[in-house]
């Protein structure tokens, strides 16, 4: 047990040991005991096309980042344009339309798995040999993350249809995890039935609405990928 333990904890192997620790304690806080803790995360996905959607995801909680999933429409845009390196690398490794905790913990499962694997086999857990091993596993990992992810795909595809698309959400309150304005795309969250959902919203106005702000959903989308909002007074 201790050569185990100072396999997994040494220098080349500690890094991924613990973040995949991290991730584990992660998920079964947000799952089982229900956490629901502030974590601001502020960024901005650049599309490079022809429009003035962004995302601005200010406020949102633990649970709201565990599901996070990013959207090819979100990633790529109306592919005006040719597609840039990171874009390549998200559709490729199927870090898009799938959760992105999902496919990313399992990833770092692989890059996990196979560094600690290969420094034993080849005793270079604590030298720079195995740094190496490191940053070269991080390919193969990435190449067997894929073929993992791959079938899950069709099944939260099927998830999905099932799920908000076939629920009426018109006239519906919520709470906006989010700040919007004028073309902004953001998420809210309402619960149907006590199951919490989240769905991509548009302010109906172009009015801001700022995060924790009470919201009614006024209608869908044309091409039914978001819902108009405006603040429920």
């Amino acid at each position: 047990m201790d050569s185990l333990t100072d396999l997994v904890f040494s220098t080349v192997n500690a890094p991924l040991t613990v973040l995949l620790i991290a991730l584990a304690a992660y998920r079964i806080f947000t799952m089982v005991l229900g956490l629901d803790l502030d974590f601001d995360l502020d960024f901005d996905i650049d599309v490079d096309v022809d429009t003035d959607i962004g995302i601005d995801s200010t406020g949102v909680d633990l649970e709201d980042v565990t599901n996070i999933e990013l959207k090819k429409d979100t990633v790529v845009g109306e592919k005006r344009k040719p597609l840039k390196w990171w874009q390549v690398i998200l559709l490729y490794f199927n870090f898009v339309e799938l959760p992105f905790l999902f496919t990313f913990t399992s990833w770092v499962f692989f890059w996990w798995s196979i560094t600690v694997i290969t420094t034993y086999l080849t005793n270079s857990y604590e030298n720079s040999f195995g740094v190496i091993i490191f940053l070269l596993a991080m390919i193969p990992s990435l190449i067997l993350n894929k073929f993992f992810t791959t079938p899950f795909k069709f099944f939260f595809k099927k998830l999905e249809r099932k799920g908000v698309k076939a629920l009426d959400l018109i006239g519906r309150k919520g709470v906006l995890i989010s700040n919007i304005s004028n073309k902004k795309l953001g998420s809210a969250k309402l619960f149907v039935e006590n199951d919490p959902i989240n769905i991509y919203v548009k302010s109906l106005n172009g009015n801001e609405i700022k995060s924790g702000e009470e919201i009614l959903i006024i209608k869908q989308s044309s091409d039914k990928k978001y819902y108009y909002i405006q603040l429920y007074k």
